[in-house]
């Protein structure tokens, strides 16, 4: 890893669950995504099983969770999901 943090992009269905959140949980999903954007590989694979699907983790805070997807050559992170339980 370069040393800098990686960048986040919010794909669109995820962004539009990020609108309905209360604030209390948005502020939770920027602090699992500063702490993935800062070491990607930190949270568990999404299919352990899956050899060829490493770069998609799973960040799972309380009733929170955020799948992304490690974006290397561009190294950035793009959300795919978020799961408020809420």
């Amino acid at each position: 890893m370069s040393g800098q943090p990686y960048a986040v992009r919010v794909s669109a269905p995820a962004a539009k669950v990020l609108d309905t959140l209360p604030e209390h949980a948005v502020d939770t999903v920027w602090d699992i995504l500063a702490a993935a954007a800062s070491d990607p590989y930190g949270f568990g694979q999404f299919d352990a099983d899956d050899e060829e699907g490493e770069d998609v983790r799973y960040a799972a805070v309380g009733q929170l969770s955020v799948t992304y997807w490690i974006n290397r050559p561009l190294h950035r992170l793009t959300v795919l999901n978020i799961v408020w339980l809420g």
